[in-house]
């Protein structure tokens, strides 16, 4: 859960501009997006073997 307290001085301008920072460092819309919509598990396992294959080849590129 995000928390964001307000400090003094802090205008709610200012309040929303660190939540915002916050939701994105955590990755939530990220995650909402990936969760929107039922993937097979098939798929999944899929997307993640062709994940690891591309991050394996920018590997042995350097």
């Amino acid at each position: 859960m995000i928390v964001v307290k307000a400090q003094p001085g802090d205008s709610s301008d200012a309040l929303i501009r660190k939540f915002n920072k916050k939701v994105l460092a955590e990755g939530i819309l990220q995650e909402l997006k990936k969760r929107e919509f039922y993937q097979k598990p098939a798929l999944l396992k899929k997307l993640k073997k062709a994940e690891k294959k591309k991050k394996q080849a920018q590997r042995r590129s350097y």
